[in-house]
């Protein structure tokens, strides 16, 4: 079940508390946070929280960050962690906590407290507006659900996510939260979860920047009745397919989603020697400032993603490379393809653009996604705190 409404945190017209409840009975979660060195007072918690023990609930704000808000963010976060326990009838250790917006504010804590209680109040388990509630610069929800079959039993994996700036790998600056009713080892979870990160939120790029509240949580409850999955179980596989094709659509949303944004970019690169080099060599290019305003120029300027790829830290053979702009072949054998210049710009025009490089060193492939840039970013975020 899960709530969201408004506690008038910055603006009295938005949602801005959310809660979200799993379940009273047992369960197992995960969670995969921010590399950033500066972390948000309730990530600490929830990362602590989850090192002792399982959470069935989780409440959020949006708005303000609770980051770079010293000692009393701390009891702010525990606050919020305590209140929301106590309004669903679990221990403070039973909730994680999260918050996303500016950063170096205090939070009025009158109106959060008030908040959690009215969101409490209206938990349905049509979700009420929790996926509003989490929104910052986002311009519109993120939602993802799929369902798969284990041991006999129909399971069910749900998402919800928000990020629009600041995204970029090594978890980009977002929150997602996933639930599920499959039963699975906690330590067999959090190694799912880890491994889908790596290929799916870690695989996103908007702006080059991340922040101190980024974090996934995955909360499963056991109530489909399957037996319990652990690392040796010949349905995790299924499972953590499952979870990845949530937590792909949510990453391609961030993306699609980027502030200002207006085509969503996907980069793939093929016959890399491992797919781990096919991910930098995907993430530089993706990740090219150059690249995204040409992009949203529509024009396809193959030496901007060459370059990228050339900066990216992983060696390759450029002569043995080939690019394409969707089906167009502009780049191979060390130079320029003969092709149509209108043919590929055209490629470009669209809602949702596609960059493949070739390589010729072995089977490894990764896509990650991203968007242009454009003058709307500038003015989001020159104006972020106003």
């Amino acid at each position: 079940m899960a709530a969201g409404v408004s506690g008038g945190l910055r603006y009295e017209d938005r949602r801005d508390v959310g809660l979200l409840f799993s379940g009273v009975g047992g369960g197992a979660s995960a969670v995969v946070v921010t590399t950033n060195v500066f972390k948000s007072a309730p990530l600490l918690v929830t990362k602590e929280t989850l090192e002792t023990g399982d959470v069935r609930a989780l409440v959020v704000n949006s708005g303000i960050a609770n980051a770079a808000t010293g000692r009393q963010g701390v009891e702010d976060a525990y606050r919020m962690q305590a209140l929301a326990a106590e309004t669903l009838g679990l221990e403070p250790g039973e909730v994680a906590v999260a918050s996303t917006g500016v950063i170096g504010e205090q939070l009025p804590m009158g109106h959060v407290e008030a908040g959690i209680r009215d969101a409490a109040a209206s938990l349905s388990r049509d979700g009420g507006a929790f996926a509003e509630a989490i929104l910052t610069t986002d311009t519109r929800t993120k939602e993802a659900v799929a369902a798969v079959e284990i041991g006999g039993e129909i399971v069910t994996v749900g998402g919800v996510a928000k990020g629009s700036g600041m995204i970029h790998p090594n978890m980009a600056t977002m929150l997602a939260f996933l639930t599920t009713d499959a039963a699975v080892e906690k330590h067999c979870l959090q190694s799912v979860l880890a491994e889908v990160t790596a290929r799916t939120f870690n695989r996103v790029s908007v702006d080059g920047d991340t922040s101190p509240n980024d974090m996934v949580l995955l909360m499963a409850n056991g109530a489909a009745g399957n037996e319990t999955l652990t690392q040796s179980s010949g349905d995790l596989a299924a499972f953590e397919g499952a979870v990845e094709a949530v937590m792909r659509e949510l990453a391609k949303e961030i993306a699609r989603d980027g502030e200002g944004a207006t085509k969503l970019i996907e980069v793939t690169v093929e016959g890399a020697e491992s797919e781990e080099k096919a991910a930098t060599l995907a993430r530089a290019v993706v990740g090219s400032s150059l690249v995204k305003a040409a992009v949203y120029g529509e024009d396809a300027n193959w030496g901007r993603v060459l370059n990228a790829m050339g900066y990216s830290g992983a060696s390759f053979v450029p002569e043995e490379v080939e690019l394409y702009f969707g089906p167009i072949k502009v780049f191979a054998d060390g130079e320029p393809v003969e092709h149509d210049a209108e043919e590929a710009n055209a490629t470009l025009a669209g809602d949702e653009v596609t960059v493949t490089a070739r390589l010729k060193e072995g089977e490894g492939s990764a896509t990650v996604w991203g968007c242009d840039l454009t003058e709307e970013y500038v003015r989001i975020n020159g104006s972020y705190r106003t």
